[in-house]
């Protein structure tokens, strides 16, 4: 799938990995459509990179009022520019770390485990059943016939998940597990589903941490000895975007880095 003259829609694009999957994108010609609750930072994306093929769209994942508003402004803005869809990237996501059960024998609030679950999974799976009827009719490219992607995002907790991530390792699984299902069903229309693992990068959701968590993290790193940045994780987009035997497959993005049990 060529870059240039297509149409990203990408979640979570305002910020940390997902915005520097627009930056990329957009340097080789692509179209971007920007979905995201932060209007300030969404604005400012459009201000620095210019408003001839970017567009922001104040979106709350976990509405389908609000994904649907946003995506009749996309289907109208792709008449104008004639950029069908190439790449649809779900990147917005969040960590709401607790255990189930807690010290004074309380189990986690289910809002603790619902704010995760309907961003990180129901607001991913809305998202895509709701573009797939833009990606569905964008007319096939040679030679195989391809229509384009979906590059979601899991993580390294879906491999190897930590104490107090049951949310956001039940929901980063059920993304790894989609894709394969995912590949399976859109196949007949020539879409690609893709996932990508990432381990410690370095984002807005990691600069929550402690030091003392990041000490612990930092120790397990093979190679390279550093968190993941923003540039490693859209040059993995990049790859799945372009590569078409990519299909089905959820990579891991950590150089060698299994997470500990303990911190």
């Amino acid at each position: 799938m060529h870059i240039a003259n297509r149409t990203f829609i990408i979640s979570g694009g305002a910020s940390g990995l997902g915005l520097a999957t627009v930056a990329d994108l957009h340097s080789r010609g692509g179209y971007i459509a920007i979905l995201d609750t932060n209007t300030d930072n969404g604005e400012k994306a459009v201000a620095e990179l210019g408003a001839e093929r970017v567009r922001f769209y104040e979106c709350d994942i976990t509405s389908t009022e609000s994904i649907q508003a946003a995506l009749d402004g996309i289907a109208a803005w792709i008449k104008e520019t004639n950029a069908h869809i190439g790449a649809l990237i779900p990147a917005a996501g969040v960590g709401f770390p607790g255990k189930l059960i807690d010290r004074k024998n309380q189990p986690i609030p289910l809002a603790n485990l619902d704010f995760v679950l309907n961003i990180n999974l129901r607001g991913v799976l809305d998202l895509i059943r709701l573009t797939l009827p833009l990606m569905t009719v964008s007319p096939p490219t040679a030679p195989d016939g391809e229509r384009g992607v979906i590059v979601m995002v899991s993580s390294s907790a879906a491999f190897d998940g930590q104490p107090g991530q049951a949310a956001y390792a039940a929901s980063k699984g059920a993304i790894r597990s989609l894709t394969l299902v995912l590949a399976r069903d859109l196949a007949q229309y020539g879409i690609r589903a893709m996932s990508i693992a990432p381990s410690f990068f370095e984002s807005s959701m990691t600069a929550a941490m402690s030091d003392k968590v990041r000490q612990s993290l930092m120790r397990v790193f093979e190679f390279p000895k550093r968190p993941g940045y923003g540039k490693d994780f859209a040059g993995m987009v990049r790859t799945c975007v372009e590569n078409e035997m990519l299909n089905g497959e959820c990579v891991r993005l950590d150089g060698a880095t299994r997470m500990p049990s303990k911190m």
